[in-house]
C-alpha cells in the first residue's frame, strides 16, 4: 500500500540533490572562467580530473531530472505547466547558443545541457509507464553512449545524437547517447522509490540546517541560478582584471 506521504507536491530531498549539482557546476564554471581570463592554468578539454567532475556533474542533473519528470507527471500529465516549462527551457537554450556565438564564435554551443534537457522532457514522457525497461535501456544507452563509435554520426545534423568518433568542436556537448540513459535511471529510481513506498525517510526529509536549505533554494531555482551565474562571474573576473591592469 503506497504510503500517504507521499503525495507532496515538491520533496526537499530531490530539490537538494539537484542543488548538490548546481554547488558543483559553481566550482567547475568558476574554474573554467578562471582559467579563461588566464588567472590560473586549467586544462578542462583532456585533464582527467575535470572531465570526470563534468561526468559527475550532468549526470548527477540529469539522474534528478528523471526524478522530477516521473514525480510531476506519473499520475496526470500536467500540459499547461508542461509546456510553460518545455517553452522556456527552449528560449534559454537558445540564449545559450546566442550568448556562445558572442563569445566563442569557433565553438559555438549547439546541443548543450539545456538543448538536451528540452528534448529528453520530450522523449522522456514517453517512458514514464515503464518500469524494467527504464532500468535496462538505461544502461543500455550509457554503454552504447560511451563505447560504440560511427563515422556517420560525425555529420553535423547528426551530431547531437552522440557516438561520434570526435567531439565537436563546442564549448558544451551533451548529446542525447549516453546522456538519455541517465534519464531513464532516474525515472526507474523515482518509480522505485515512489510508488512502492520506498525509503519513506527520503520523502519526508526537509533538511533545515542551513546547508540544507541553501542547496533546497539552489534546487528549486536551478534554472533562473544557471542562466545567471556565468554572465555573474565573468563579469566580476574581467572587471577583477581590468583593474589589475589599471
Amino acid at each position: 500500500m503506497q504510503n500517504r506521504t507521499l503525495t507532496s507536491p515538491r520533496f526537499a530531498a530531490i530539490d537538494a540533490l539537484r542543488g548538490l549539482a548546481i554547488a558543483m557546476m559553481f566550482v567547475f564554471h568558476f574554474s573554467f572562467d578562471l582559467a579563461y581570463f588566464g588567472f590560473t592554468q586549467q586544462n578542462f578539454y583532456h585533464d582527467p580530473f575535470w572531465l570526470n567532475f563534468r561526468t559527475v556533474i550532468v549526470s548527477t542533473f540529469l539522474t534528478v531530472m528523471g526524478i522530477s519528470l516521473y514525480l510531476a507527471h506519473h499520475r496526470q500529465f500536467k500540459r499547461r505547466s508542461y509546456l510553460r516549462r518545455l517553452f522556456i527551457l527552449a528560449g534559454c537554450a537558445a540564449l545559450v547558443s546566442l550568448s556562445s556565438y558572442i563569445m566563442f564564435p569557433r565553438s559555438v554551443i549547439f546541443f548543450g545541457i539545456l538543448h538536451f534537457i528540452t528534448v529528453a522532457s520530450v522523449l522522456g514522457l514517453l517512458f514514464l509507464r515503464y518500469y524494467w525497461l527504464n532500468l535496462i535501456l538505461g544502461v543500455v544507452l550509457i554503454a552504447a553512449g560511451s563505447l560504440i563509435k560511427f563515422p556517420l554520426f560525425d555529420h553535423p545534423t547528426l551530431q547531437w545524437l552522440g557516438m561520434m568518433t570526435h567531439k565537436p568542436v563546442t564549448e558544451d556537448y551533451v548529446p542525447l547517447l549516453p546522456w538519455f540513459g541517465c534519464v531513464l535511471l532516474g525515472i526507474f529510481a523515482a518509480n522505485w522509490a515512489y510508488t512502492r513506498a520506498h525509503l519513506p525517510g527520503l520523502w519526508q526529509w526537509q533538511g533545515q540546517n542551513p546547508i540544507a536549505r541553501g542547496l533546497r533554494f539552489a534546487g528549486r531555482h536551478s534554472l533562473m541560478i544557471y542562466m545567471l551565474h556565468q554572465p555573474v562571474f565573468i563579469g566580476l573576473l574581467y572587471a577583477s582584471k581590468t583593474i589589475l591592469r589599471g
